[in-house]
Order: structure tokens, then sequence, then C-alpha cells
């Protein structure tokens, strides 16, 4: 409406957009189907058909909302108001934009219509529901029991928050002018609610692609060895674990063994937000690192590496900039990169450029350990198939951290300046390097899920084809075959320059003065400030974090890592470790017997190997200096604050 133009149009226009944004990202689908395809109305139609016909859909009569100036019920996302969860007016009829919560209109708190700016009225209108009540007790069989272990907690949690609070029957038709019309006489101007016609949507794509492919697409809906998985947000929680699983069971399908949904993805210490221009667009990054001269398929990776390394699997977390510079520059080039690096300079140095024989006979203890190393693929295999992606890729790098280390202490290049006195030391070079290379090989393979493009150039530094990467070919000794040539040595990656990410910041801050309209109302644009106001919380929330004063006992470097030190910290009940970015600001000496402030319920995580258990509290100043927050005078460990 405000760009005077169609649904239709604007859904043609950022399709094909998104589209090309996916493929320059490496992100591909065996189909990418959209809902407004004839297949796909013909498919929804069918399907509330069947359920219609076998009465398990009611007729009600209901109020909803009506804007009288535009003459038009109100779709959901048309009304706004105050969330009564949070309190904030970025609420709309089906989603809060700040807390996230999904709503309905009613629990709106002073709705307005968007279209006229009026308070609607209600007016009644008679619509087909979905009498969700009626499949408590298959829910809770279904979740509560058989999935509570394999599923992940959260979203097993929010399924039973749904269940006890008394499932409602849910409206499956809607009063609007566009949409898949409701195939029943005597219903013109009603249309399949999006919630109930969207997930349909898979089994129209499953059609398509059945039929671009000339293969039968009821297996993957009917076949008992068929496996559902649903890969979505927190927020379709509900549609795809209660109300679609619901609609599956009527129709006879399948239903998804797993729904490994992610909590949000917040940006630099804010949710995401069209509306105020607070946001990452996948075009706007393309644009900014994805060409030749920055690197381009190596930047496609370096996103994808940071996105999978930070993804919400079990709680919300934080893009930032930094972040993403500090995965890059620390991670990707310093460990991955450099072992893969190392290993093809020393190989043309000192194996002519060619794979050298292993010597079993001479093999020494720590040959054997990469060995091991190399072989042990279960470990990021299980976690794989558990939807531990964070914790998969984090193998990956811990292994060719390994790789890093066992060269180190190796150090064929100074084994081979003892070869004019001691001729046998080749045999030692020899190992080293073969293993070295054995191990970049596998590596490509285990980075493959992740980095497509990372994977396809570590193949062609090794002249191999892409049949290597296939994932039973993964821990194999023999990868790469005793005499044969490889290409000289490439950088897999590039480093970000402070520069590149200054320019980001910069532009985001720029793109929500624009948003609010008005500089002076907006805090977040001062040089020294926070980049954004975090949102209003209330005490409720303040509640649930458990602060205690604790005192420093110990502290050291963490190896290879520039801003971390590795903290014990004694809590009073116990000793706690802790991972903390302060490296730059302090040395290890000086903090010991300091107290400090700890979150001590946060969620424990791992850095660079060690699990951190808490989170200590600092301060920033205007030249960017960080300060311990803690007691005035000193005070016993374990002390709350409050």
């Amino acid at each position: 409406m405000k760009e005077g133009t169609t649904p239709q149009a604007i859904i043609d226009k950022y399709h094909e957009a998104m589209k090309q944004d996916f493929d320059d990202l490496s992100i591909s689908f065996d189909i990418y189907h959209r809902t407004s395809s004839p297949l796909h109305h013909e498919t929804a139609q069918e399907f509330f058909t069947y359920l219609s016909e076998r009465n398990e859909l009611e007729i009600k009569e209901s109020e909803q909302y009506f804007d009288e100036a535009t003459k038009t019920f109100l779709a959901d996302r048309f009304i706004k108001g105050t969330c009564p969860n949070c309190n904030s007016n970025r609420a709309y009829g089906d989603q809060c934009e700040n807390c996230g919560r999904t709503l309905s209109p009613d629990e709106l708190i002073n709705p307005v219509s968007t279209l006229s700016g009026q308070a609607p009225v209600k007016k009644k209108t008679s619509h087909w529901y979905l009498p969700l009540g009626k499949h408590e007790a298959f829910l809770r069989e279904w979740i509560l029991k058989e999935h509570k272990d394999d599923w992940r907690a959260t979203v097993v949690g929010q399924c039973k928050s749904w269940i006890e609070g008394g499932l409602q029957s849910r409206a499956v038709t809607r009063d609007l002018d566009w949409g898949i019309k409701v195939p029943v006489t005597d219903a013109a101007g009603k249309v399949l609610y999006v919630w109930f016609d969207a997930p349909i949507g898979y089994i129209s794509a499953t059609k398509q692609w059945a039929l671009n492919n000339n293969k039968d697409w009821k297996p993957y809906w009917y076949d008992a060895d068929t496996q559902l998985v649903h890969f979505i947000g927190k927020d379709n929680i509900v549609f795809h674990c209660i109300i679609f699983p619901v609609m599956l069971k009527l129709h006879g399908n399948i239903l998804p063994v797993n729904v490994p949904a992610n909590e949000f993805l917040n940006l630099e210490g804010d949710k995401m937000s069209t509306s105020r221009n607070w946001k990452l667009e996948m075009r706007d990054y393309i644009n900014d690192f994805v060409k030749p001269e920055n690197g381009g398929g190596q930047c496609v990776d370096m996103l994808r590496y940071y996105l999978t390394q930070i993804a919400p699997e079990t709680k919300d977390s934080e893009f930032t900039w930094k972040g993403y510079q500090d995965a890059v520059n620390s991670e990707l080039v310093s460990i991955f990169g450099n072992f893969v690096n190392r290993t093809w300079v020393l190989m043309h140095k000192l194996c002519s450029g060619k794979v050298p024989k292993l010597h079993e006979a001479v093999l020494e203890e720590d040959d054997k350990k990469i060995i091991e190393e190399i072989r042990a693929k279960s470990n990021i295999e299980n976690l794989i198939e558990a939807y531990k992606f964070r914790d998969a890729l984090y193998e990956v790098i811990d292994l060719s951290r390994k790789g890093n280390q066992y060269m180190q202490k190796k150090e064929p290049w100074i084994v081979a300046k003892k070869l004019a006195e001691a001729p046998a030391a080749q045999q030692s070079i020899d190992n080293t390097m073969h293993l070295c290379l054995q191990l970049t090989a596998n590596l490509a393979i285990f980075i493959n899920p992740f980095l497509p493009n990372t994977a396809k150039k570590m193949l062609h530094l090794m002249k191999v084809v892409d049949k290597m990467l296939d994932w039973q070919n993964a821990g194999s000794l023999k990868l790469l075959s005793v005499g044969y040539s490889l290409r000289a040595p490439e950088l897999l990656f590039r480093k970000i320059e402070d520069e590149e990410i200054k320019l980001q910041i910069d532009k985001l801050k720029d793109g929500l003065v624009k948003a609010a309209g008005e500089t002076q109302k907006i805090n977040t644009v001062e040089e020294k400030q926070p980049i954004s106001v975090k949102p209003e919380i209330v005490f409720d929330d303040f509640a649930k974090i458990d602060l205690k004063v604790g005192t420093i006992v110990a502290a050291e470097k963490v190896e290879k890592a520039d801003k971390l030190l590795k903290l014990s910290i004694d809590l009073g009940f116990e000793t706690r470790t802790i991972v903390s970015g302060i490296a730059l600001h302090y040395s290890p000496e000086e903090i010991v017997g300091k107290q400090v402030t700890v979150v001590t319920n946060l969620a424990p995580r791992k850095m660079r190997g060690i699990e951190s258990n808490g989170m200590i509290l600092m301060a920033e100043d205007a030249s960017g200096k960080l300060h311990f927050v803690k007691p005035e005078n000193a005070i016993n460990p374990g002390a709350g604050v409050s």
C-alpha cells in the first residue's frame, strides 16, 4: 500500500532478490519454492477440504478488529499497540518486535490500525477453526514424553508452556483480499490464514521438486522411513511443534523427528528491526565484502563461520562487527588458515612440493597422537547429527589447532638443518609432513558442511576432485598419494582490517539516525557512547541475574588469544574458571588478589577450548580502558550484589 503496488509485484521482486542473495552466499536449496504458486494454492485447498469434510474443523462466529475508516477487517500485522509482556510500543497483532513474544490482536494494549491510525472496532464474522484442545493428549505423549530428551530443552519447554496453558481453537481462515481462497461456496472475501497454508508449502514444494525431477513426492510425506526436520527460529516453535503436527496427524502424514529451533540473534546490543533500520542485509554484506578484490568466496565463508560460531542454539546470542573481526583474524586466519599455509610452505621447501612417504617403523608418540586425532571423526559426526553445529565447528577448528601444535613440537624446519650429520632425520621430516598433509585433506572434508568455498579452495591446492569431500572418506590417512605433486601455497583467508569494521559500525549508526529522523533523539550516535540503547527491563528481569563478589586467585594468558585471560575466581562457596577478554588492559600478574563482580548463573561457554563459567563485570571509560566493577571496600568472597 505504501509503495502503491500489489502483493504479487512485491513478492516477485523479493523472491528473485533473495534467491540471488542466497546464491551469492553459497546457500543452496533442492528447491526454492513459493506459496504464491498455483500448485501451492491447489495443495493448501485440498488440505483444507480434507480436514473440513472429516469434521476436523469447526465454524465459529467471533469478533475481529475492523477499521471503519478503510472499511476492512485488519490482518494481525495491520494492528499495532503496546506489548502486554514487556510494555514496548513496538508490538503488532502477531508478535512483539521488542521481546519476540507471539501475540494475538486481543492481547495488545491500546491497539490502533496501521492503515488509518485510528482505534479499530470489533465486528462479528464467521471462520473455520482448528480445535487444538482435542489433541492435547496426543501432544503431551508425543512431545513431553517421546521427545523430552532428544529435542532441545528450550523447544520442549516452550511446548510445555503452551500445552499446560490450555490449547485454544485456532482460526484457519481470515477476511482478506489477498491469499488462498477458501474452497467453499459462499466464502467470498475469505482466505486461508497464512499460518495454516504456509507450512503446507513444504508439501507443495516437495511436489514441485518431484515434478522437476520425475520423482514421486508421496514417500517424503507418508513413508515411515522419511525424516522430517524443521530448522526454525523460536518464534515459530508453536507452529512447527504443535499446530502443524496436529494438521499432519489428521491428514495422515509423517511427523517431524526433530525441531532444532534457534533462539534470537541480536545485533550490537539490541534486537534487530527493519523498521528502525537496525539490521544486517545480505545484499549489503555481499556488496561490501563479496567481491574479487576483497576475497570473494573467502568473505562468504568468513561470514558463514562467524554466524555458525555465534548461532543462538540454546540462548539468544549477538552479532557484533568486532566479534566478526576477532573470529576471522584470531581463528580462521591464525589457526585454521595458518596450519594449512605452514603445511604447504614447508611441503614445498622440505619435500619438493610432493607428498612424502610415511615411515611407519619410526613413528614417534606425537605422530601416533595426531593419527588418532585424524581418525576420530565420530566426535564431529555425532555433534552434527545432534544439531550441535557450534560445537561441531569448534571441533574442526580445534583439530587444526592440534595440527599447529603438532608441527610446532616436531619442528621439521629445525630437523632439516641436521640432515648433513644425521641423514635419518629425513624420515622424521617425511612423517611430519605426510601427516600434516593428510590432516589438511581431512580438514577439507570436515570444514565442507560449514565453509564450502574454503573446502573447494583446499581441493584446488591438493589437485583433487570434489569426490574426496564425501563424508565416508573422513578419517583416512590415504587421501593424498605418496609422490603426488601439489600446487603452490595460497592463503585461505585474509585479515579483516579495523577500517572495514569502523565503516560497518558507522553505516549501522547512520541507518538508525535516518530511521529515527532526528539525530538529537538518539543517544547512540555519540562517538564514545555504546552503539545502541538496550531495551527496557522490569525488576523481574534483573532479579534473574545472580551477582556475587569474587576474588581473583590466579590468572594466565590463553594460548594464541591476544585478548583473553583465564581467571580462577574464589566465590566463597567454590572457585570458578572464567575466561575474560581483558588481556589488552591488564597483565595476569597485576590482577591477582583483586575483587570483582561476577555473573554466576550465566550458562557455561567454551572459549578456546576452556569452559568459562560466568562473567566478570567491567566498565569502559571514554578512552576505551576497562575498569573492574567492585565493592568500595574489601568484602568476603561470595557476598551477593543487589
